[in-house]
């Protein structure tokens, strides 16, 4: 493992018990650029997710509760005219941190999910015509309760085609849950957290992703799982070539945190099913997981 890496994971294992996978996985989601969609029941750690990933990597952090009201002015800010200069000043919105965890995210109107689309496309927000870049890095890491609840607005497959990845924590196992009443964590002990990574070395880390390399026979692989997809035969959403990319970029982020330069086929399907099975699934009742599993099962690496 990057030697660099090691600490940021040691760290968030001892607030995240029992979920080593899940955490390198979102690690993996913002080292390659992307951003996180996070589906579970309430209480299982998503804010302390994204709040444990602030705090190890130092970078600013805000969440905003969505509901049914909130406008696309309360997440991306506002000109108000100001009498004493006489003109209008941007008043910036959450939006402007660099890891926004859009909490409940399925509650609020389809206007308001909107409102993220550009600025998790373009890392930039446009207000009256003028345009206000968004830090870096921007990492967006949403929550939705399941869609059965009552309440939740279905994401369109636009939004939910701009996050690289979705995860499900799920519940801890038995000795983690233990562990969790005996204190032995630091999930409450979060304020005492200490960055383990400087900003600098955090963005060198998402330029080295960049760079990992991938051979032919590595991309034949990747093009055959995400072809495979499009069967005329299929009862799920096929991937797009959007998916495409964001496949080949969470691979390198894996193959990064492995401490490779070159991705190899174990790699994507590492990263497979979480990038792929919300995309899958987009507009459909079949279920995605079930079939990214599916597709890995019935595509084999190219030698």
């Amino acid at each position: 493992m990057d030697g660099q890496i090691a600490p940021v994971l040691r760290q968030l294992e001892q607030v995240l018990l029992d979920k080593p996978h899940e955490l390198k996985l979102a690690l993996a989601c913002l080292l390659a650029g992307g951003h996180l969609l996070l589906e579970d029941l309430p209480g299982m750690g998503k804010t302390t997710l994204s709040t444990a990933l602030a705090k190890t990597l130092g970078l600013s952090h805000q969440r905003v509760q969505f509901t049914a009201d909130m406008l696309p002015a309360d997440l991306v800010g506002v000109n108000i005219f100001e009498p004493k200069q006489q003109q209008f000043e941007f008043h910036p919105g959450p939006v402007f941190h660099q890891i926004l965890l859009a909490d409940e995210i399925n509650r609020a109107s389809p206007k308001t999910q909107s409102a993220l689309l550009e600025a998790m496309a373009e890392q930039q927000v446009s207000i009256d015509g003028t345009t206000h870049p968004l830090p870096q890095p921007f990492f967006v890491i949403a929550t939705q309760n399941p869609q059965e609840q009552s309440g939740t607005f279905p994401l369109p497959e636009s939004q939910l085609d701009r996050f690289m990845m979705r995860l499900s924590l799920g519940y801890p196992g038995l000795a983690a849950e233990k562990q969790l009443l005996q204190g032995n964590h630091l999930a409450d002990q979060l304020h005492q957290l200490s960055p383990k990574l400087t900003l600098d070395g955090l963005l060198d880390l998402q330029q080295q992703c960049r760079r990992v390399g991938a051979t032919d026979a590595v991309l034949d692989y990747l093009l055959a799982l995400v072809h495979y997809s499009r069967r005329s035969d299929s009862q799920s959403a096929p991937l797009s070539p959007r998916a495409s990319r964001a496949l080949l970029a969470a691979a390198k982020a894996w193959a990064l945190i492995s401490g490779r330069s070159y991705v190899v086929p174990d790699d994507i399907q590492a990263v497979f099913s979480a990038v792929s099975e919300h995309r899958l699934r987009a507009g459909f009742r079949s279920d995605g997981t079930v079939y990214a599993q599916q597709i890995l099962a019935a595509v084999n690496p190219i030698q």
